[in-house]
């Protein structure tokens, strides 16, 4: 939970750092964003003033669409049509010579203008005017801006005045064209629908068709129609009829008599004779058996009398079967001849049918045709008619709803637009110039752009102004930032016996000295004893720091057997001791790279406790790499947006070549007051009290030892 948290933190705060540094470059680069600002402004100011003042007029006018421009197009004359691109084209319309000229005509402005052509004077028109459209209307605006108000308000009146002349001109002659045309469509259409009239009345007497109404789409049926259906319900009767007595037949065929008598109502065949003696037949038959069960014989009178009668009944039923066999017979043959005329019939009917079919498609068509014709025709007289009362209302195309007034104000120059204009694009030119410069300046800025080129920690970082501190306050709040660096070293330090440190930059004037300086007097107010060797033979400035001469020191040391001792010299400081350079001989450039050197570098390694030799810049000239890589430890001395970062690689790589042991660097002169980023590494100054700073700085302004610390730079003169 708290590891989150921190992470949270840490993120807000990288964030907030990026704004800062924005905030930073805007700081930074506050002189020329107010520079290029006031440039803007003052042009622009200056342009304004200076900008001649035009009147702008503009007239309102409301500009339809003929919806009757197309007669034939198969709408209505009085329907609603939209042209998206109508308003665009009027508006071309009106900015064409047709329109202008005229406008120049009658006001002149060839005379006016003192121009050499009508073209030449219609370009300067059309530059002086604008044609815009009111949104969500079919109003258009045409405005024009001119020097003179009066003339201003003339040409926009004009201009609407001559387009809706051209407007009215044009529909009045596209009328008469129009009403002619459409009248010679009608006469055409007229004669066309009386030639389909004749043609489809020759088709219908030819073929013989009845068509009680002809002017009607309703379809005729022709009479072969009605014979067919009534032919063919003939002949499926008779096919119905003819199986029926088939099937009769054949049932009849294998009954018995007996069976037969007894199925006639069965079968539908209802004959009378044998309906009548039937029953007679069944009587005498039932009448027998009784007498036979009473007890009289077969040769009984009565009983023979009853059996001859029932005889008789018996033949008659017989005959009467045969008679109905036959007849059933008959009638079978009959239906089937009768079924086979008629379906000779029907075929000969279908044969009928088909042919009035085929004439009557052809009367369909003929018919179908002239309604048609008919249609069109009527329409394109309705149109006509409707077309002759409406062209002979009033019409306008384009009506002007508000005209040009004279302006009282001038329009252009826009004097508080414009103002607000230059100070917008002045701040982002200003803005924009700033980050460009900023992103084009390839100096170093940021610990990360020291720590990315030399690929090693940042030991401290001083700021800007700082004192030699020597000759500064014991408690000045400066010294601070040399014991972060003093604790830095300490810890880098891999064995007591390294004591020997230098300090390399690649190029002159970035502090190295003053740095070096400072950082051994902290080493020494420390309890460290402390030696200064001054190894820039060619350019020295550590003794002005100590108010030492330069006669005698290090280069005598070198060329001569002189003793170390008579040439180190104690300063006011306590435990610091200092080795000038010498005066160096011509003949002795390459001194520092010798035995003697060497020795030198392990005598005061036993004598002293810390020893520092500043070196001359690393880039040029040798004498620093040799140094480097005589020394323990070696310390990069950069100075903030001064040289470029490329710089560093040189320096680094002119380090590792020599085998220099590179501990860390030191990022010097930074300006805390524009770059807050540094205020985060600078922050001990908070640390004391505003009370104690009060009265630290009250102190130092009447000490001496304050004064000259406060006219101190990190560059002194004279120094690389």
């Amino acid at each position: 939970m708290q590891t989150s948290q921190n992470f949270s933190e840490a993120g807000s705060g990288e964030i907030k750092l990026h704004l800062l540094d924005y905030w930073r470059v805007i700081r930074v680069r506050l002189p020329l964003i107010i520079l290029v600002f006031l440039l803007v402004v003052i042009t622009v100011g200056i342009g304004t003033y200076l900008t001649p003042r035009q009147y702008l007029s503009s007239v309102t006018m409301q500009v339809k669409e003929d919806n009757k421009m197309h007669i034939f197009n198969g709408e209505s004359s009085d329907g609603e049509r939209y042209d998206p691109r109508f308003s665009t084209t009027q508006f071309q319309i009106i900015q064409r010579k047709e329109i202008l000229y005229p406008v120049i005509d009658a006001l002149k402005l060839m005379q006016k203008w003192d121009m050499r052509s009508r073209e030449l004077t219609y370009q300067r028109l059309l530059s002086m005017m604008t044609v815009s459209e009111v949104r969500n209307t079919d109003l258009i605006q045409i405005s024009v801006l001119d020097k003179d108000r009066q003339e201003a308000a003339d040409l926009a009146n004009t201009i609407a005045v001559e387009y809706q002349k051209k407007r009215i001109d044009e529909q009045q002659s596209w009328v008469a064209r129009s009403l002619v045309q459409l009248d010679d469509e009608v006469t055409k259409q007229r004669e066309k629908t009386e030639e389909l009239r004749d043609a489809m009345t020759k088709i219908r007497i030819d073929a013989n068709i009845n068509d009680t109404d002809p002017e009607t789409i309703e379809e005729t049926k022709p009479v072969e129609d009605q014979v067919l259906i009534n032919t063919e319900s003939q002949v499926n009767d008779m096919r119905i009829k003819v199986a029926t007595l088939r099937s009769k037949q054949d049932q009849i065929k294998a009954m018995t008599d007996d069976q037969i008598m007894r199925s006639l109502k069965t079968f539908e065949m209802d004959d009378s004779t044998i309906s009548q003696i039937l029953p007679e037949y069944e009587t005498a038959v039932s009448d027998e058996a009784h007498l036979l069960a009473s007890g009289l014989g077969t040769n009984h009178p009565t009983v023979q009398s009853l059996r001859a009668r029932k005889d008789v009944y018996a033949k008659q039923l017989q005959d009467g079967i045969t008679n109905l066999r036959k007849s059933l017979d008959s009638n079978l043959e009959i239906s089937q001849k009768s079924l086979e005329a008629m379906e000779t019939k029907l075929v000969e009917a279908r044969k009928d049918q088909q042919g009035a079919k085929t004439n009557e498609m052809g009367y369909q068509q003929a018919k179908n045709e002239y309604l048609k014709a008919k249609r069109i025709l009527e329409s394109a007289e309705t149109r006509y008619s409707t077309e002759v009362m409406q062209r002979q209302m009033p019409q306008s195309p384009a009506t002007i709803w508000e005209k040009a007034e004279i302006a009282d104000y001038p329009a252009k120059p826009k004097v508080g637009q414009n103002m607000l204009i230059a100070v917008a694009v002045g701040l982002a030119l200003g803005i924009g110039l700033a980050f460009l410069i900023e992103y084009l300046d390839t100096s170093v800025k940021t610990m990360q752009d020291v720590e990315a080129a030399l690929g090693v920690p940042v030991l401290a970082v001083i700021p800007k102004d700082v004192p030699v501190l020597k000759d500064a306050p014991s408690d000045c709040l400066d010294a601070e930032g040399y014991r972060i660096m003093r604790t830095n070293i300490e810890f880098n330090r891999k064995s007591p016996d390294v004591k020997t440190l230098t300090m390399v930059s690649g190029g002159a004037g970035e502090g190295k000295s003053t740095t070096l300086n400072n950082l051994a007097f902290t080493f020494a107010a420390g309890g460290y004893r402390t030696l200064i060797v001054d190894a820039d033979l060619r350019r020295p400035s550590q003794h002005r720091f100590f108010d030492i001469s330069n006669e005698r020191g290090l280069s005598d040391y070198l060329t001569t057997d002189i003793p170390l001792d008579d040439l180190v010299f104690k300063t006011d400081v306590e435990n610091l001791y200092f080795m000038p350079s010498g005066r160096l001989p011509v003949d002795a450039v390459g001194i520092l790279n010798s035995q003697r050197m060497i020795d030198l570098m392990e005598q005061v390694k036993s004598s002293y406790d810390i020893v520092f030799f500043d070196s001359p810049p690393i880039l040029g000239v040798s004498d620093a790499s040799v140094i480097a890589s005589a020394v323990d430890m070696t310390i990069v001395v950069v100075q903030h947006r001064r040289f470029p970062r490329s710089m560093l690689q040189r320096v680094k790589y002119a380090l590792v070549n020599v085998g220099a042991n590179i501990i860390g660097c030191v990022l010097n002169n930074t300006d805390t007051r524009h770059d807050e980023y540094y205020e985060y590494y600078t922050s001990y100054y908070q640390y004391y009290s505003t009370e104690k700073s009060t009265n630290l700085s009250s102190k130092a302004s009447g000490s001496p030892s304050k004064k000259a610390g406060a006219v101190a730079s990190n560059t002194p003169s004279g120094e690389y």
